[in-house]
């Protein structure tokens, strides 16, 4: 299990190109990266309230590399909950998630209880690029026993509302998104600068959560 601390640790996998990165900084700043640059991994920290107290928002980007399988374990050790991405165009990235998966379900044993969801990436790209279905995606996430969306990064389809649908799934403790259309600011890779409608710090840090059943809301 996880440490206890005020962080909720949401953890991002999938294959190399399938949009990962573009949907956390959709979802972050607002604004579509269109150029494609690998990621090893990067986290970004939004802070947001808990009535009178603080919590905070982690969302670690993971590689789409199989090189480092030591900080995959490391991240599905300390995750609260987890988003399994793959392209619409490339049925071979919805194949990639399944070893990641499975390894999952070996290092959390109470996985029925953790909130997932298989993301179909790039919906917004046209029937004739797709090689997943709707269906075949649905179907894949039925097998799976998990959720699932379909979202465009590009477009900012159901961007916002996978992380809100995702915190409303967990268990421990009650985390949610208030959408007050504020938007927020991503910051440089420096900790704890402040910006107008929180803290967001990108680095290569870790977090955890504690027990304590709370509400929490975009500050």
């Amino acid at each position: 299990m996880p440490e206890q601390s005020n962080d909720y640790r949401v953890v991002v996998f999938g294959a190399g190109g399938v949009g990962k990165s573009s949907l956390v900084i959709r979802f972050i700043t607002g604004s579509f990266r269109d150029s494609y640059i690998p990621t090893i991994e990067d986290t970004y920290r939004q802070v947001i309230s808990s009535n009178k107290t603080i919590c905070t928002l982690q969302i670690t980007d993971t590689t789409g590399s199989h090189q480092f399988p030591a900080m995959q374990r490391l991240s599905i050790t300390k995750g609260h909950a987890f988003i399994l991405v793959y392209s619409v165009c490339s049925k071979q990235s919805l194949e990639e998630l399944r070893p990641i998966w499975n390894l999952i379900k070996e290092l959390k044993p109470n996985i029925s209880d953790i909130p997932v969801m298989l993301v179909a990436n790039k919906c917004d790209e046209s029937a004739e690029l797709r090689e997943v279905s709707t269906a075949e995606g649905s179907t894949e996430a039925s097998l799976m026993g998990v959720s699932f969306m379909e979202t465009s990064a590009k477009t900012n389809h159901n961007v916002t509302e996978l992380f809100q649908e995702l915190l409303n799934m967990e268990k421990n403790r009650s985390v949610s998104l208030q959408l007050d259309g504020k938007k927020n600011k991503k910051s440089k890779p420096k900790k704890n600068k402040d910006v107008s409608n929180g803290t967001i710090t990108q680095e290569g840090g870790e977090g955890s959560s504690g027990n304590a059943k709370e509400k929490c809301h975009v500050m």
